[in-house]
């Protein structure tokens, strides 16, 4: 049940003009007694507030028995006034809705956000009855071509977007409105597009007046519409394709901002709300847009030197809403956040600013307790600046330049002068500390020394030639940058070395301003990727492709424990349901990828995860990416071909994706296996026969995973491992699979087959998949034909190709070919799956192909040589050479294989080879055909 105003009144101002006491209690005798109170108090202090009540006293007495029922009632009215009585009558719901909410809110009876809230709904009305009146003017003189009376409930497709503090739902008591006015151009044929423009314009004209124009009556708000494109060229009404398309090519980031707290008001809110989802690429970027912290900080020193609000702290005067410590600095601090993760997280795109802060605080990217303390100091801030402007209706932030006005300030507040002074310097002065220390970080970079080192100057003189440093923005920010990273470069074991490989990766990077905006707000970052770039070519070659990829580093979870694949594919798969179409889908998936890979690169890189790990993290990668990935293509491809035919197809994971250990640079070893189950054809919009369209199907897979689009390359991919090889369809029925297996496979072929596993598709065609490939290893099978062919395997293998040196750990005897060989051996002749390779030599052992000591023989040979190809490949994708290594890359060789440096590493493996090569000689040097068991 609704409470009176009455029961809810928990302060009350003190009345300031003693002078006025009287008469408004003469204006306020029908009151309830506290709510009288309440009115003398402000009344006697706000002369505007004096004259609401002498013009809505007998509306007042009725209304506090129900506040809300009847500010509704009010709100509800406007967009039942006749044309004639419009001007007035809204008029007069103002002075309602400004008398009730000054009286709520001087009374504590409603909190910041219910004062806010009625000031908005009623404008949003006001706006909507305005916006109506204007258009069917223009209606009924046939301006608007095509649109008749009827069409107005969606207003002929024009639109109201609410701006700043009207669109976040936060109006201040006498706040202006900011609009932009835009209409659907795509109703209206070119031919009559201008003159349809015309009509929208003379409506928003008429709406601005309506709202603003100040009568006998007053006037209801005062309406700015400078926000929209280029104010000083374009009509108050603009096309919305016109709007985005300015947006997108000349959109600055103030424009951005404001566009956080964009929501439709009046109109057609369906067109409104598809506009504002077609700008959400320029208002939220993809990547953590720390370039938007210095552009928000210049905005606020032009604004600053513009309003002459600079120096100190001094109360008398102080703009509570643009000085320091302002209300605007805790916009800016929270608008600013949201712009910089708000593209990647949708959860941060709150229109209001204690929502912000609230969710920023959640999802880590505010301390808690500085989104506490700044809600804090909002609220207060906004309290005050609703007292300054209850005083005589007026727009101001000012606080009062005399005592007299204090003394009024202080009456409004029921407070003692001294401690309203006292409170309000301690609250802006805290505000101020808190967002000045978050926007200096981005300068931070200015105040470091001179390096000590002195590095080659030539190198030096030729950044400026390098396209990440041709933009005027780009080279400043870098200046700023560049002491603390020549300072970091002078830090490392080899400062040459370290600047060389810097260098390499700043002469790939195509762009620079986001990744040095990034770089000065978080000089942490600076150790990271001089790390990586001063150790791996590989990876800095990929993140200077791709240095988004470092938002993960402070965007989420990257140093926390590794997720799993099932995480991992819920994580994607959220991903994918955000993005709204095909394409997006596919660049979406290469991002998210692209951050994960590069974190597992990292760990690896720092120690914090070993070979093993990354080679099984790499692995739930892939194949959560193959997971999410898989069904968008089959849903794409069926829109024009219909549902798949039969129970569909899955992929198969071969090699290493079947084994589940990859490394930074491995091909997917794919195949696809369909059922049909007798449907001859699809059944969509075209036709196609079942055999053609699996074959094209699993083709539209292999262009997802490989078209360099926008954001790149997922994976190469290889499918030479299917039946027949190169000459075999890309697409296998299970039917075809099933007796090629059986009657046509080669040895290797079921050698393969022991590391095979299912990574997408249905599960009950996957069932059918692992139990016919089980089926097949069961088989007996001839031990001595095994050894034979594996042994000339490895005869034509070492004939084809030699290892590159010690440092190749793939190719060679003893090596990971020839080890993965045997135990793929092993587990064929026990007839059973050993997807990892430790298995596959226990079964070896199992089978008498090798003893017990050579199982552990070739298992810790195999840990060796796999933690030296994983580390290789996040080295280089080419054969690591020693003198292109450089000390830190040698160091983390060494490091990963627990050696004392790259000597003793070099003969360590040597021995390893060796070893491992000395078991499988012998395993495959006995008579053919002998005994096994």
């Amino acid at each position: 049940m609704t409470s009176t105003l009455e029961a809810r009144v928990t302060r009350c101002p003190r009345p300031h003009d003693q002078g006025r006491v009287a008469d408004i209690k003469a204006l306020a005798g029908d009151l309830p007694p506290r709510v009288r109170d309440l009115a003398v108090g402000a009344g006697a202090s706000a002369p505007y507030l004096a004259g609401l009540l002498e013009k809505e006293r007998d509306w007042l007495a009725d209304a506090v028995a129900d506040p809300e029922g009847a500010l509704r009632a009010v709100i509800r009215g406007a967009g039942e006034l006749a044309p004639e009585g419009l001007s007035d009558g809204l008029r007069q719901g103002k002075r309602r809705v400004a008398l009730m909410a000054a009286l709520a809110d001087l009374g504590g009876a409603w909190e910041l956000e219910q004062v806010t809230g009625a000031l908005t709904d009623y404008a949003d009305a006001a706006c909507a009855a305005a916006l109506h009146a204007g258009l069917v003017v223009q209606v009924k003189r046939g301006k608007l071509p095509g649109v008749t009376l009827d069409d107005l409930g969606e207003s002929g497709g024009m639109v109201v977007l609410a701006m700043g503090k009207m669109g976040a739902h936060e109006l201040n008591y006498s706040s202006d409105i900011d609009l932009i006015c835009l209409f659907d151009e795509t109703r209206f044929d070119p031919e009559v597009f201008h003159e349809a423009r015309s009509a929208f314009v003379r409506a928003t004209r008429a709406m601005a007046a309506t709202l603003g124009d100040l009568t006998g009556q007053g006037y209801v708000f005062r309406t700015d519409l400078r926000l929209r494109p280029d104010p000083s060229v374009t009509p108050v009404c603009l096309g919305m394709e016109a709007a985005e398309r300015y947006y997108e090519s000349l959109g600055r980031t103030w424009e951005r901002a404001a566009y956080i707290k964009a929501r439709p008001c009046a109109g057609d809110v369906k067109a409104g709300e598809r506009f504002l989802e077609d700008l959400r690429p320029f208002v939220w970027r993809r990547h953590l847009d720390f370039a938007a912290i210095q552009d928000a900080h210049d905005m606020r020193l032009a604004i600053r030197e513009h309003k002459g609000l600079g120096g100190p702290i001094t109360l008398p005067g102080h703009n509570m809403k643009l000085g320091r410590g302002g209300i605007r600095e805790i916009e800016f601090f929270t608008q600013t956040r949201q712009l910089i993760a708000g593209g990647r997280d949708p959860e941060l795109r709150q229109r209001g600013t204690c929502a912000g802060l609230k969710v920023l605080a959640e999802k880590g990217w505010v301390p808690q307790d500085v989104a506490e303390t700044l809600t804090d100091h909002y609220r207060a801030h906004r309290t005050v600046e609703h007292r300054l402007q209850m005083v005589r209706d007026a727009q101001t932030h000012d606080l009062p330049g005399s005592e007299d006005g204090f003394a009024r300030l202080a009456a409004m507040m029921d407070m003692d002068v001294r401690a309203l002074e006292k409170d309000l310097h301690r609250r802006l002065s805290a505000v101020h500390e808190m967002t000045e220390g978050f926007f200096a970080a981005s300068r931070k970079g200015a105040e470091t020394p001179v390096e000590p080192h002195a590095f080659d100057s030539a190198i030096l003189d030729r950044w400026p030639s390098y396209p990440a440093l041709r933009s005027v923005r780009g080279a400043a920010i870098f200046e700023r940058l560049k002491p603390e990273l020549l300072a970091r470069l002078a830090d490392a074991a080899k400062p040459d070395e370290a600047l060389l490989a810097f260098d390499g990766f700043l002469a790939g990077l195509p762009a620079g301003v986001q990744l040095f905006s990034l770089l000065g707000a978080n000089p942490q970052l600076a150790d990271l990727l001089i790390d990586v770039v001063s150790t791996s070519p590989a990876l800095a070659a990929h993140l200077s492709r791709n240095a988004q990829v470092l938002d993960a580093v402070i965007g989420g979870d990257f140093f926390s424990d590794w997720p799993g694949q099932a995480a991992l594919t819920e994580a994607l798969s959220e991903v994918l349901a955000r993005e709204p179409d095909y394409e997006a889908r596919l660049d979406g998936t290469r991002r998210w990828a692209r951050e994960w890979h590069f974190r597992i690169g990292v760990h690896l890189l720092r120690g914090l995860t070993d070979a093993q790990t990354a080679g099984r993290q790499y692995a739930d990668l892939a194949r959560a990416v193959l997971t999410c990935l898989w069904p968008v293509v089959v849903d794409q491809f069926a829109e024009r071909y219909g549902p798949p035919p039969g129970r569909g197809a899955v992929i198969l994971g071969m090699g290493s994706l079947g084994a589940g250990r990859l490394t930074a640079t491995s091909d997917l070893d794919l195949l696809v296996i369909y059922d049909a189950q007798g449907q001859e054809a699809s059944d969509g919009p075209r036709q196609l026969a079942s055999r053609s369209y699996y074959a094209r199907l699993t083709q539209a897979m292999v262009t997802a995973m490989t078209a360099p689009m926008s954001q790149g390359k997922l994976y190469e991919i290889d499918m030479r491992l299917r039946p027949s090889g190169n000459q075999g369809p890309v697409a296998t029925s299970l039917a075809s699979f099933e007796s090629y297996q059986r009657a046509e496979a080669w040895v290797w072929e079921h050698l393969a087959l022991t590391r095979a596993e299912v990574v997408a598709g249905p599960s009950d065609l996957a069932d059918a998949v692992h139990a016919l490939r089980d089926e097949i290893l069961a088989r007996p099978t001839e031990p001595g034909k095994v050894q034979t062919e594996v042994a000339e395997m490895r005869s034509r293998i070492a004939q084809a190709k030699a290892p590159s040196g010690p440092w190749d750990a793939k190719i060679g005897p003893g090596r990971l070919q020839d080890i993965e060989l045997l135990a793929q051996a092993g587990a064929l002749l026990a007839g059973t799956t050993a997807r990892h390779i430790p298995d596959g030599l226990t079964a070896a052992c199992t089978v008498g192909l090798i003893d017990a000591q050579g199982a552990k023989t070739l298992k810790q040979a195999y840990g060796h040589c796999w933690a030296l190809q994983c580390a290789g490949r996040l080295l280089s994708a080419k054969p690591l050479v020693e003198e292109t290594l450089g000390q830190a890359g040698a160091a983390f060789l060494a490091r990963t294989l627990n050696a004392p440096d790259l000597c003793g590493l070099e003969a360590e493996v040597t021995r390893t080879y060796d070893a491992a090569a000395a078991v499988i000689d012998h395993a495959f040097s006995r008579p053919k055909g002998a005994e096994t068991a």
